[in-house]
């Protein structure tokens, strides 16, 4: 969040404004949740230091010379809040009924942010840590982010950048051990079932210690161990847990102005302020900045010039589907050069079509830089989308980016797919990436699991004739578009946000000696005959998922 966006909206508030009061602590207020609740791990305290917190910033808001260094303010405040927490409070174990199920925080990231694999493990492994190693996690989680600075950390904390520097190292080394103990704890060996039989089921240092020494000597626990990810890059792009349903702030200032903050419904669960995972899309995609309630990326002032599309060839991964439009002009017997233009297809009539996965060492063609004013978006920066019903509607001219993540344990199977509808404008898939298809390996250990299932589960099965999705698809927007989940049981998660060009870029390039399974796919001609989505229409039906697959979608 950069707060040089929100200079103007601190001076207002400052001046008296209490709109602009309102919207500085809506904006905020995300941010200082999710560092005292990670930092006190959900504790019940959690809804006390944040009022707390809130409450002094506004209070002494008149203070702050630079509104530049609103954010850094705000930390100090938060951090100064907890660690007089912690002071006050009696040194009596904490109770199991405010620290267990909803109101634990890793519980909270995982379930809110639909975490999956060793991204799961990092925040169940947050538990494990002792106070002050979770007050300074809850600070270089968002550092992590792109959401603080170093210099903003190490003041927060009140030492310098190179001491930062040694306790974030000696932190992430705990979390190497803690994650290890939630790994043994999920497998099978019997000795480790016997030793934690006597552990009470709350993380602790002591029984951290105990287990990560059993963890050392096991070769059972060992040779369970898959590659490890650095949790740098697993942090990146989860940074925020949603504020809950039902939390309410109040901050109350005699007779000069007052904010509130109330969470009452479902659509503050989807605003996360920032990507679930690379690349990025808040921090690379120019400016966010929060307007109506919706957040905004625009391009940056010096974005780079509009690319040349370049023709696919026969090393391209760029396949554009068939073109179904009959063209109005019939071809001559006998044409002269001059006398058959060729007529590009209307808009809509070209369909997203069943492809073949492109060779995964083969960049893509160049990606077409369309024109970009920014995309808004009813569901915030990030969307989290898991039931039937769940919808979303963006509003702009730029990129969006929609994550798969699907969970076949669940039910494995047919899917039903989801719907883009009440198109008022233009839309195009325009490329493919995150690395891999949703159909490609996804763990050395199993040879059978892919993003869609595994031999154990079963498969998720696409509906006949569904082009297979890539785990990131990117889709340009100029206009209006409702996006809409139709699935039964949540055996699939859609997570939206608004991108931009320079994000679609980075993420289709980035190939297999990087990291990843594959490069990406370039889908967009750069005219109007690049392919629209599977399942768009310009009506709105009363139920969604009733779109017919490939529709055609007329020029308006």
């Amino acid at each position: 969040m950069d707060t040089r966006q929100w200079r103007d909206t601190i001076a207002a508030a400052q001046d008296g404004d209490r709109r602009a009061l309102d919207e500085l602590v809506e904006g905020w207020l995300p941010l200082v949740y999710n560092i005292v609740g990670r930092a006190l791990n959900g504790h019940a305290d959690v809804d006390d230091v944040v009022q707390e917190t809130m409450l002094r910033a506004v209070d002494n808001l008149g203070s702050l010379r630079d509104p530049d260094s609103f954010r850094s303010w705000l930390v100090a405040i938060a951090m100064r809040q907890i660690r007089d927490r912690a002071r006050r409070r009696t040194p009596a174990p904490l109770d199991e009924s405010a620290t267990g199920g909803a109101a634990d925080f890793a519980e909270l990231t995982v379930l809110r942010l639909q975490l999956e694999g060793q991204r799961r493990e990092v925040a169940e492994a947050v538990r494990w840590l002792d106070d002050e190693d979770q007050q300074l996690l809850s600070l270089w989680w968002l550092e992590v982010a792109g959401e603080l600075t170093r210099r903003e950390l190490a003041a927060a904390v009140g030492i310098s950048r190179q001491h930062a520097a040694v306790r974030v190292q000696r932190m992430k080394e705990r979390l190497d051990t803690s994650r290890g103990i939630v790994r043994a704890l999920d497998g099978a060996c019997p000795d480790l079932r016997e030793l934690a039989a006597r552990w009470n089921g709350r993380p602790d240092s002591v029984w951290r210690k105990r287990l990560a020494r059993h963890i050392r000597g096991c070769g059972y626990c060992g040779d369970t161990r898959e590659s490890v990810v650095p949790p740098e890059r697993l942090l990146v792009g989860i940074a925020l847990v949603p504020v809950p349903v039902g939390f309410t702030l109040s901050l109350a200032l005699g007779g000069k102005t007052a904010a509130t903050a109330t969470v009452a419904s479902v659509s503050w669960s989807a605003k996360v302020m920032s990507a679930l995972t690379q690349p990025v899309v808040a921090a690379t995609a120019g400016a966010t900045i929060v307007a109506g309630g919706a957040y905004v990326v625009t391009q940056t002032p010096d974005a780079p010039p509009p690319r040349v599309a370049v023709s696919p060839t026969a090393a391209s991964t760029h396949r554009p589907p068939p073109v179904v439009a009959t063209p109005s002009v019939s071809p001559s017997p006998s044409p002269s050069p001059s006398a058959t233009p060729t007529k590009t297809a209307l808009y809509g009539s070209v369909v997203d079509a069943v492809d073949r996965a492109p060779n995964p060492d083969t960049p893509p063609a160049a990606l077409p830089h369309r024109p970009e004013s920014g995309v808004t978006s009813t569901g915030g920066a990030h969307a989290v989308m898991n039931h039937r019903g769940d919808s979303v509607t963006l509003t702009g001219k730029g990129y969006v980016l929609v994550r798969w993540q699907i969970s076949p344990q669940y039910r494995a199977g047919g899917l039903v797919m989801p719907s883009w509808t009440g198109l008022r404008g233009e839309l195009f898939h325009v490329a493919s990436g995150g690395g891999r298809r949703m159909d490609d390996p996804v763990r050395a250990t199993d040879s059978t699991a892919t993003g869609m299932g595994n031999s154990t589960v079963g498969y998720t099965v696409l509906p006949a004739g569904t082009q297979q999705m890539w785990q990131n698809e990117y889709f340009y927007l100029d206009g209006s578009v409702t996006l809409t989940v139709n699935e039964r049981g949540a055996d699939y998660g859609l997570s939206v946000f608004p991108s931009s060009w320079d994000a679609a870029e980075k993420d289709i390039t980035t190939g297999p000696d990087q990291g990843v399974k594959r490069y990406g796919l370039v889908r967009d001609t750069g005219e109007d005959d690049a392919p629209v989505p599977q399942y768009v229409t310009r009506s709105t039906p009363a139920d969604a998922a009733t779109v017919a697959q490939e529709s055609r979608v007329s020029a308006p």
